[in-house]
């Protein structure tokens, strides 16, 4: 038997799942996904991932502004869906939303929860230097992230993890997670497991001030924080270019060099062709794969055929800001 799906997600990690559904036996009879919104330079309108990929199978797709409003909970009651899974979406889902699929909404959430709930829990796992991380088949409730979880998958962060590969390492297993526990459903065999309060941490939304590099902390934090903000928003630091002028560098890959120095943080320590050598707080950072502005993000052998002479020994990074 399958299940009547409404499906409610926006970026390309929910898109990913959606295919995964659309693959099963189950059927997705609508999709929720967030309004189109303007992109690149000529900001014209784009659909979102889980859109177009809805558009391309002729799903039926809804974007209200919220799900609030109760003209929209009666057009959702009216798919009269067993189940609402929800990856991704972006809008808060209230109560009577909860309880209107007969099996009620599931989420499917790129942490081990409790661990990180909230808006960015692959950023800040490799952030925080997490040994591993997963994907939790959560049954929905009201609070954030606390509902019970159906079913867990379990990956290693590798020591060179960018939010970008685990990101998509972790997108690979929550298709077959998420038709486990609507496998489980559909013949009542799920076994929630509550979470351990105790043990929750708020995975915050990223700002861009965040990837600022403050030169000031260890070099073992700053090279988390370099691998956790790739692909976005990628880190950066300010340095002046060849007349002087304030502006921003990027930072796409870095390695925390052990030893002790005496310089000023944000020092430029050495520069070769295995990387920029900085002076941190504690420690060194080796600058590995930067982009000057204008330019394409590349390793540092590369930067230093043009561009030696800004970044010589001796030269502060952090000082000027764009």
């Amino acid at each position: 038997m399958s299940l009547n799906i409404i499906f409610a997600g926006t970026p390309d990690f929910a898109a990913v799942h959606l295919q995964a559904l659309l693959d099963s036996e189950h059927k997705v009879v609508a999709v929720y996904s967030q309004p189109d919104r303007p992109a690149g330079r000529g900001k014209k309108l784009l659909a979102s991932p889980v859109k177009q990929l809805a558009l391309e199978h002729d799903i039926p797709v809804y974007q209200p502004l919220s799900l609030r409003d109760e003209a929209a909970q009666q057009e959702l009651a009216a798919l009269n869906a067993d189940v609402m899974v929800v990856v991704a979406y972006g809008l808060i889902l209230p109560q009577a939303v909860l309880d209107t699929p007969r099996l009620g909404c599931v989420n499917v959430h790129a942490s081990l929860l409790p661990r990180w709930r909230g808006a960015a829990p692959i950023q800040r796992a490799v952030e925080a230097g997490d040994a591993e991380s997963g994907v939790a088949i959560m049954q929905m409730e009201a609070g954030l992230d606390t509902g019970p979880v159906l079913v867990e998958v379990r990956t290693p962060i590798g020591q060179r993890e960018t939010g970008g590969s685990l990101h998509d390492k972790l997108a690979q297993l929550g298709g077959p997670a998420l038709l486990k526990a609507l496998g489980q459903l559909e013949t009542g065999t799920a076994e929630p497991k509550i979470q351990d309060h105790e043990h929750a941490n708020y995975a915050a939304k990223i700002s861009k001030e965040e990837a600022r590099i403050d030169w000031q902390r260890p070099a073992a934090e700053l090279e988390r924080l370099v691998r956790a903000f790739n692909p976005f928003p990628v880190c950066w630091t300010g340095y002046a270019d060849s007349k002087g002028k304030p502006q921003r560098l990027r930072v796409y890959a870095a390695k925390h060099e052990q030893g002790c120095h005496t310089d000023m943080p944000g020092t430029i320590l050495g520069a070769d062709d295995e990387g920029i050598l900085v002076a941190c707080g504690r420690e060194a950072l080796r600058l590995t794969q930067l982009q000057l502005p204008g330019k394409k993000a590349l390793p540092v052998a590369e930067i230093l055929k043009g561009y030696r002479d800004l970044f010589a020994p001796g030269t502060q990074l952090g000082q000027t800001d764009e």
